[in-house]
């Protein structure tokens, strides 16, 4: 029963209560006045009461001077959160300095970038991105034993236009600690190789990619919470529970359409027979999990479902056949 009905229902219980007691006190005057002539009086007018005013907001004095400076802490550094900002020739991120982890990496992809072939990842390392402030960095030894893979964000083999551009998307800004076997090194990368097969349609294919933090509800009492790993030593990467990836399929015409997916996938062993459609959600449950906003600006009418479009579904390949064919074949067009 809602608030409202509970109202309703007192109010004329109110109303019914006092009707009662006027009509006992009536009956009682006409017992001890029954000799006397009944004189019906005239029916008095109702008036309505009127509404109680509105209350009034406190005014502000504009005269009044703050005897405390909150901001003045500033003058001692700003206390954040900081966001580092980090493009390279591939990739731009954001990297959240709680987590040791990218906030999301953006990627954009054409026939013509993924069809080149002037680069070798046999010649790229891992590395420690020296722009962060070094307190805040992920470390190569936070992986040493870590039982997770470095995994990529944007897929090395989406930049082997350039060595260089490679080369980067090997810094440690582009990783997040991901599950290998059953994931990173089967799941995961189909997955990748979709996105990159997606060009065989659409001229241009922009990408982001991050973790997530998820709950999960406790099977004993039934409360959710957000609970995750962190490896290193001292302790300083958290492991993800989630992936995401939103993808933007355009046209290639200026104001054109663009086809948008979105997917989170867990941090965990899938078989390759899931279908990837199981994994496809609404882009504002993304947003709502990392408190990201990815398609603001791009208006309704503009916008296309990515699996209405193409059928979204895995090639499933050995590794070494996915690394020779970068391309593949192409998704089916529905």
């Amino acid at each position: 029963m809602s608030k409202t009905t509970l109202a309703i229902i007192a109010g004329l219980s109110a109303a019914a209560g006092s009707a009662a007691t006027a009509a006992i006190y009536a009956s009682r005057s006409q017992r001890k006045e029954d000799s006397t002539p009944t004189v019906t009086p005239k029916p008095t007018p109702t008036i309505p009461s009127p509404p109680p005013p509105a209350p009034l907001p406190l005014p502000l004095r504009k005269d009044l001077l703050p005897p405390v400076n909150p901001t003045g802490v500033f003058q001692y550094g700003f206390p954040g959160p900081i966001n580092d900002l980090r493009p390279t020739l591939s990739t731009a991120s954001s990297f959240d300095r709680r987590t040791r982890n990218p906030a999301w990496v953006a990627e954009h992809i054409t026939r013509d970038s993924i069809n080149a072939n002037n680069a070798d990842r046999r010649h790229s390392i891992f590395v420690e991105d020296e722009t962060i402030p070094e307190k805040f960095r992920a470390r190569l030894h936070d992986y040493f034993r870590s039982g997770y893979d470095r995994g990529h964000q944007v897929p090395a083999a989406d930049a082997k236009w350039s060595q260089d551009a490679l080369n980067q998307t090997f810094l440690l800004t582009n990783m997040c600690p991901q599950v290998g076997d059953g994931f990173n090194r089967d799941y995961w990368a189909h997955f990748e190789d979709f996105c990159r097969r997606l060009t065989n349609h659409y001229p241009s294919v922009r990408i982001v990619t991050g973790p997530l933090y998820l709950p999960r509800r406790d099977p004993e009492d039934g409360k959710w919470r957000v609970s995750y790993e962190v490896i290193g030593n001292p302790p300083n990467i958290a492991v993800p529970t989630h992936f995401y990836k939103v993808i933007f399929a355009e046209d290639g015409t200026t104001g054109g359409d663009v086809s948008l997916g979105a997917f989170v996938l867990p941090n965990a062993r899938i078989d390759n027979e899931k279908p990837l459609q199981s994994f496809e959600v609404p882009i504002e449950a993304i947003e709502r999990a990392s408190g990201l906003e990815f398609a603001g600006k791009l208006p309704a009418p503009r916008r296309k479902k990515l699996c209405e479009e193409v059928t979204c579904s895995l090639l499933v390949r050995d590794y070494v056949d996915r690394h020779k064919n970068l391309m593949g074949t192409p998704p089916p067009t529905k």
